[in-house]
């Protein structure tokens, strides 16, 4: 059995958390940035490399609903991302609610004395796990 791979996407970032081999934890992978929110190539590519290195099965998308349940344009930028994804890898892409991941990954990072100014660079990564391990949890 290989492995699922969680997303956090975003603006400019794309949060990446990797299953265990087990499928029972999620870890925090890696943070992709891009220069511009149109500039997804090489965040596609990089996604495509970790999956064939390691085997990847699945992929968890966190999808951003609003607060009151709607779809707004995070959504549908999502969506895109997920379209654009499915032409680059032969995997399923599974969506599931991210909403207050990153509330919460910013929680655990202050709560561990993570400096303000440092959350930046893992926040995304830790977005990702969260989205990843309550899809473990509830699979």
């Amino acid at each position: 059995m290989g492995r699922i791979l969680g997303l956090d996407y975003g603006t400019k970032t794309v949060g990446v958390a990797l299953s265990d081999p087990l499928l029972l934890t999620a870890q925090e992978f890696e943070t992709i940035t891009r220069e511009r929110a149109s500039a997804l190539r090489h965040t596609l590519v990089r996604i495509k490399e970790i999956c064939e290195e390691y085997q990847v099965e699945l992929i968890v998308l966190g999808y951003p609903r609003n607060m009151d349940d709607t779809e707004g344009f995070r959504c549908e930028d999502t969506l895109k991302f997920k379209a654009l994804l499915e032409k680059r890898v032969d995997i399923p892409i599974v969506l599931v609610d991210e909403r207050l991941t990153t509330v919460y990954a910013d929680e655990i990072l202050e709560e561990s004395g993570v400096a303000k100014k440092d959350r930046k660079k893992v926040i995304d990564q830790i977005a990702a796990a969260i989205i990843l391990q309550d899809y473990l949890d509830n699979k």
